[in-house]
């Protein structure tokens, strides 16, 4: 079955600087990149067109300056396109009033950027209850709600400390109940991790996964770390210049660049912790191989490579339903491993 599609962007530009809404609108007009900065424009976001399904988590990544914080506020409006459409369950939130539109972000977008912003008067019960507040629930509903995310984010007991009481993760995992208190179908992260220390950092990002194994939402979240990005991420897009040079799953992106700016993102990345099973085996169901041991072909080859290695045989390999379809050896591993070694 076809997974749902939540969020389309079409043929979506951001460009900045004197005349840039007249220029990009006007057909006919030369748009490639060399003409825009020859007009003195910063072209933020170019041509961008995407389908983020529902439950997917969408990892954009690139530089500093790629463009994909401003695309990500452009999804959500809190910065107009210059040119485009951006379809939300179907809906053109360009075409939708002022109103409307925070509507729909006060009851199905969530928000968290790399700054906390909590607000520093108000307890943690507070902070997580303030945009349920703001939507005009009444106490008793609010307080309960926000109770459950600070329960779910790991915070219960620390309902009545102020921000400055708690640590950078502890802080960052407010914001995070904050933006889950609405119960959004669509969840924003712009780099919410990039502030932490590196050990408080990967306790979040084990958070984050399993948040989403618990609440399967639709997730846009950016971030400049590919280590980050093949951690978290369902697919992954590379932006350059404001526009997206490729769209593709983490294992697709280090085993097929599009070209030299996506392979430098992936070029120290340790390939096992990136490819499956499935890329290194030899397919076939009736090749001789260990009668007991086998491992799944979705699994990444660095949580069996000892597995394999150790085995004096082969391993069978099986697909999402138990049936063979291929097998696996340490040579395989060996030449993984070795690719590593010589790039």
């Amino acid at each position: 079955m076809t997974a749902e599609v939540k969020l389309v962007c079409r043929d979506v530009w951001k460009l900045f600087g004197p005349g840039a809404e007249k220029y990009i609108n006007t057909p006919g007009e030369d748009h490639s990149l060399r003409s825009i900065q020859q007009r003195k424009l910063i072209p933020a976001v170019r041509d961008v067109n995407l389908e983020i399904s529902h439950g997917e988590i969408f990892v954009i990544m690139g530089l500093s300056g790629s463009g994909k914080s401003t695309l990500l506020r452009c999804m959500s409006r809190l910065i107009e396109p210059s040119r485009g459409e951006l379809l939300f369950e179907g809906v053109d939130l360009r075409t939708m009033s002022a109103s409307a539109m925070l509507n729909l972000r006060r009851h199905k977008m969530g928000m968290v950027f790399q700054h906390f912003a909590l607000l520093p008067h108000l307890t943690v019960l507070q902070n997580v209850a303030f945009p349920l507040d703001i939507q005009g629930q009444p106490k008793n509903t609010r307080e309960q709600r926000a109770l459950e995310v600070i329960n779910l984010v790991g915070l219960a007991g620390r309902e009545h400390n102020l921000p400055r009481e708690l640590s950078g993760g502890q802080q960052q995992r407010v914001g995070i109940a904050r933006s889950l208190a609405v119960e959004p179908e669509l969840w924003f992260l712009d780099e919410p991790f990039s502030a932490l220390d590196p050990l408080i950092r990967r306790e979040m990002q084990d958070e984050f996964l399993r948040l989403q194994a618990t609440l399967n939402k639709t997730i846009v979240f950016i971030t400049h770390d590919f280590e980050e990005a093949i951690r978290l991420a369902d697919r992954i897009a590379i932006m350059k210049d404001g526009a997206i040079i490729q769209v593709a799953t983490p294992e697709a992106l280090v085993l097929d660049p599009a070209d030299d700016y996506v392979a430098a993102f992936t070029r120290h990345v340790p390939r096992d912790k990136v490819i499956s099973v499935a890329a290194i085996m030899r397919a076939g169901s009736e090749l001789k191989c260990h009668p007991d041991i086998s491992v799944s072909a979705a699994d990444k080859v660095a949580a069996v490579a000892s597995r394999i290695y150790e085995a004096a045989q082969p391993l069978r390999v099986i697909d999402e339903n138990g049936s063979p379809v291929g097998i696996v050896d340490r040579e395989a591993v060996v030449r993984l491993l070795m690719s590593d070694s010589t790039e």
